[in-house]
């Protein structure tokens, strides 16, 4: 990998020297408001909602700054809750064990499996063997961002960012290998191709979140405050109908836009297909764990999708479907996969399986479930002090007291997109989310599409090194220019936002939860 040159060296300095600002002034301004608060009367408020309030205002400023950690963040304001007395400490923490978080972690221990055991690699590169791929690359630049996008949907886009990437690094190599053969010697951080290949791969991985529930934590994380504060459920199967139009959709655009912004100069890449091939040998045949881990696998994806296809053939109300619901949530799903991982054998002489506990830890974003507790914590609490109510009537009165569903899916998507270009789109979920949905309920609206549109919007996070783990990535290897990131990511994101997420989900996504 290149070494940083002195421009970025230089970004990242000042990078660092904002970061620290940023957690100074948090660290000590935050608790400043949050006691200006506190100590201010506010009409129409019990005495617990102001206290949450004031605690909500720490939390969500932390969240932003980061003077500690964001999982850190997240159990200090169940904690305040209860030291103040706003509520109880049952009810404070009873959302750290809401079926969605194990939903979550039954899909951390099966991403875990798939890595641990090469099933990502096994797929992507077979998805570059393919024949219509070949050694063009504008097609091989297509099939890097399919094998990005679809391992992501079901695998953390950190790790398929960082997957994909020594794969790609091959490609450019070939390139370089083939130029100098010819006479030409290219330098890869300047050259247009390796730019374009970097980003898609970034891209890609974000995208490809947006397929599934599991897919991205805002997605999980939105589903839960629509369980938690408007009792509405949204299965695996419905998310997956409007997920993967906007996933196909999003892809589409990107390709487009990267593919003219940074075209290819040549007809063919001489080697691209050895390379594969090469790597391919090197995976060997299929193992047993491999097998292992694509059954569990598809056990928990026929489980998730089940619930879909009763309600096509037998209709939402049949009892068969009510009573393979509460026999089979998402989470059980989830977990019935990755706990067969530890009951499958590999070698059952050795009494070795297809997962060990420790590997499978490994794979478990224990500050991810600890956030997205916090968060349904937050909103859980506001609901039950009536917080919740007097936020969305605020937010309604302030936006002229008749608001369509068009105006609040663009005003609170677009609020999601700019905060997750600066901080993490998992905080910045767990901050607009609850306000989002309190909103649209005082407003008399469905909360679903703005739900749906803020998670959409969480994952277009393109424009800087620091809006996503991909884009980090990438970005370390020298050869995306910083300037070239932040124009790219603001074409997409203005026609993402605007051509995809708000129409989907203000007309499908609506469409999808009113059959």
């Amino acid at each position: 990998m290149r070494k940083l040159g002195k421009d970025a060296l230089e970004i990242k300095r000042a990078e660092q020297s904002f970061d620290r600002k940023r957690k100074t002034i948090g660290l000590f301004g935050a608790p400043l408001l949050a006691l200006l608060v506190f100590f201010t009367p506010i009409d129409g408020l019990t005495v617990e909602a102001h206290k949450l309030l004031s605690i909500m205002v720490l939390v969500c400023l932390w969240w932003i700054t980061e003077p500690v950690p964001i999982p850190v963040t997240s159990l200090i304001g169940p904690v305040l809750a209860v030291v103040t007395g706003v509520l109880n400490a049952s009810q404070a923490f009873a959302a750290f064990a809401n079926p969605m978080i194990f939903l979550f972690m039954g899909g951390f221990i099966l991403a875990k499996a798939m890595m641990l055991h090469g099933l990502d690699k096994r797929f992507s590169y077979w998805l570059l063997s393919m024949s219509w791929v070949g050694s063009n690359p504008r097609r091989i630049f297509l099939a890097i961002g399919l094998a990005s996008a679809l391992c992501s949907g079901w695998v953390s886009n950190t790790a398929t960012a960082a997957m994909m990437l020594p794969i790609c690094l091959g490609l450019l190599g070939a390139i370089k290998d083939m130029m100098a053969a010819n006479g030409r010697d290219i330098d890869l951080s300047e050259y247009k191709y390796a730019t374009g290949l970097m980003l898609m791969t970034a891209y890609a991985a974000s995208i490809g979140g947006v397929l599934t529930p599991i897919g991205t934590p805002p997605n999980l994380i939105m589903l839960g405050f629509l369980d938690q504060m408007a009792d509405i459920h949204i299965s695996f199967f419905q998310w997956m109908l409007w997920g993967s139009i906007a996933m196909v959709v999003y892809f589409v655009i990107t390709y487009f836009i990267l593919i003219r912004l940074f075209p290819a100069d040549v007809e063919k890449i001489d080697g691209a297909e050895e390379f594969i091939a090469k790597r391919i040998k090197e995976l060997g045949s299929w193992t047993r764990a491999q097998k292992n881990t694509l059954f569990c696998f598809l056990v928990s994806v026929i489980l998730w999708v089940t619930p879909g296809i009763l309600s096509i053939v037998l209709g939402t109300t049949a009892p068969e479907l009510k009573l393979y619901n509460r026999l089979f949530p998402e989470a059980i799903a989830a977990m019935a996969g990755a706990l067969l991982l530890f009951i499958m054998p590999v070698d059952f002489s050795e009494r070795k399986f297809t997962i060990k506990w420790d590997e499978a830890k490994e794979g478990i974003e224990w500050g991810t479930l600890i956030l997205f507790g916090g968060g349904l914590a937050m909103g859980s609490m506001m609901y039950k002090t009536g917080l919740s109510s007097w936020i969305g009537d605020l937010i309604v009165n302030g936006l002229g007291g008749n608001i369509s569903q068009i105006t609040m899916v663009a005003i609170f998507s677009v609020l999601a997109l700019m905060l997750s270009e600066l901080t993490s789109h998992t905080a910045a979920t767990n901050m607009i989310g609850p306000l989002a949905i309190t909103a649209a309920v005082s407003a008399g609206l469905s909360p679903v599409p703005v739900a749906v549109g803020i998670a959409l919007a969480a994952s277009l996070g393109f424009m800087l090194p620091v809006s996503t783990p991909p884009n980090a990535i990438v970005y370390a290897t020298g050869y995306i220019p910083i300037t070239k990131m932040l124009h790219t990511g603001i074409i997409i994101d203005f026609i993402g936002i605007a051509f995809v997420t708000i129409p989907l989900v203000v007309y499908f996504v609506t469409w999808v939860v009113s059959l």
